[in-house]
């Protein structure tokens, strides 16, 4: 099989994959039936029983990940919708994206200290609810390692997607507002695309949230990381 054949069936794969996920939880509701995560279950299933490597899925999803960009940038639209709302609440919102960056990187720091877990660990963790490309070097300028940083991220961001919402429901926090920025925060892109499916304002805000909580903890993560980490 050509190089371009099995790139093209790659893409296709994943595509009608998630869309058959993202098709089934809009359906039941159910957040067991994470698209993310139902659709990366059956790809691995597929890959494993047709001999397909990782090596052979990789171009494939190389230009899936570039992508990636560019759908990011597609949230400005309904941030841009919204954009008075944030204008009207600008310094709450930008506080407590930040308060919330700032604790759930310490909660988690702390917990892995006091676990007794080894500091490339630890440091690894800490930028758990920061989107991939950033956590990626903050892992790096830390002294973490960035392949153990990316699977902290993507099991953070699959797992907030998966229960954020329903979290933030039995707390009994319904303001659009704060549901969007709670899962901003806490799960990135996956948490943004999730609680986009309440509605226009939510996704805005959980936008807002990632874009900032990234900028935040960037500019922190060089000398806060460490001093925690040796606390």
């Amino acid at each position: 099989m050509s190089t371009t054949l099995l790139v093209t069936i790659t893409i296709l794969l994943t595509v009608i994959l998630y869309l058959i996920s993202r098709k089934i939880f809009l359906y039941t509701k159910n957040p067991i039936f994470n698209p993310v995560l139902l659709s990366t279950t059956v790809i691995i299933i597929i890959l494993h029983y047709t001999g397909i490597t990782f090596e052979q899925y990789k171009p494939g999803k190389d230009i899936m990940t570039f992508l990636l960009g560019p759908a990011t940038v597609a949230l400005a639209l309904p941030l841009y919708l919204n954009r008075g709302v944030l204008r009207q609440a600008l310094f709450p919102i930008l506080l407590g994206i930040c308060l919330g960056a700032l604790s759930t990187l310490t909660v988690a720091v702390l917990l892995a200290k006091i676990s007794g877990l080894d500091s490339l660990i630890i440091a690894s963790i800490a930028p758990k609810s920061i989107t991939a490309p950033i956590a990626i070097e903050i892992s790096r300028l830390t002294g973490g390692d960035p392949a153990i940083a990316v699977a902290f991220v993507v099991f953070t961001g699959t797992f907030g997607s998966i229960v954020g919402a329903s979290v933030l429901s039995f707390c009994k926090i319904t303001n659009p507002i704060a549901r969007g920025l709670a899962l901003g925060v806490t799960s990135h892109g996956q948490g943004t695309a999730t609680i986009l499916q309440e509605g226009a304002l939510q996704g805005a805000m959980a936008g807002v949230a990632m874009a900032v909580a990234a900028i935040f903890i960037s500019f922190i993560a060089p000398f806060y990381i460490p001093w925690l980490v040796n606390l």
